[in-house]
């Protein structure tokens, strides 16, 4: 996908992180911004259609380590 320039305005400080992790890494400083762009789009993005969450039965309560271990010994017995 071709990319678009732009312009941004950085905080003196965060630009000064940003170089020093360029050179440590051995890549462009560029390379990290758009790591970080892709990162900030990504959180804020809005879906069309809602998730298709799998969904359970019960009360959404947590259960207890005795429950699970009846619920497992009731279901396995043969």
């Amino acid at each position: 996908m071709p990319m678009k320039r732009t312009n941004v305005y950085v905080d003196p400080e965060d630009l000064a992180l940003i170089k020093g992790a360029s050179r440590r890494r051995g890549i462009p400083a560029a390379t990290i911004i758009r790591e970080g762009i892709h990162l900030a789009a990504m959180a804020n993005r809005v879906w069309d259609e809602p998730l298709d969450w799998p969904t359970f039965e019960g009360t959404g309560e947590p259960v207890t380590k005795d429950e699970i271990r009846d619920q497992v010994a009731r279901r396995t017995k043969r």
